[in-house]
């Protein structure tokens, strides 16, 4: 029972984080932001924006890793990178766009599909080689 109101918590912590990925997506075309910061904020928005994820959902437990862990470190290590008034400003800019819908980012989503088919092929690699 409180692993399970542990895990209701996180789970409501990310979601809270992930509000900020609107806030992010504005923040690193802002010419004040220093250029770490849009370093960091641009590859946190572009893999949370990504159709596609490095781990995908349907691996039991790892799956889920990036949706729990990975993404909302990237929001929160972007956020505090990022000055604070720039972030408060693009907060009703962000909710805006968060009510129209998540954009998509398929330059990711291609390089994620090559990484995972380059993996497979070299898993096949390995095993024909031993096998042969």
């Amino acid at each position: 029972m409180e692993q399970e109101n542990n895990l209701t918590k996180i789970k409501n912590y990310a979601r809270k984080l992930k509000q900020n990925l609107f806030v992010l997506y504005l923040s690193y075309k802002d010419n004040r932001v220093p250029w770490y910061a849009k370093l960091v904020a641009i590859c946190v928005v572009a893999y949370a924006f990504s159709p596609i994820d490095l781990i995908p959902d349907f691996i039991p437990v790892f799956g889920y890793l990036d949706d729990l862990i990975i993404v909302p470190l990237g929001i929160s290590l972007a956020l505090k990178l990022i000055p604070p008034y720039i972030i408060e400003e693009n907060r009703e800019k962000a909710e805006e766009i968060r009510k129209k819908g998540k954009p998509k980012n398929w330059f990711v989503a291609v390089l994620f599909i090559m990484i995972w088919i380059l993996l497979a092929f070299w898993v096949g690699k390995l095993l024909f080689g031993i096998l042969h």
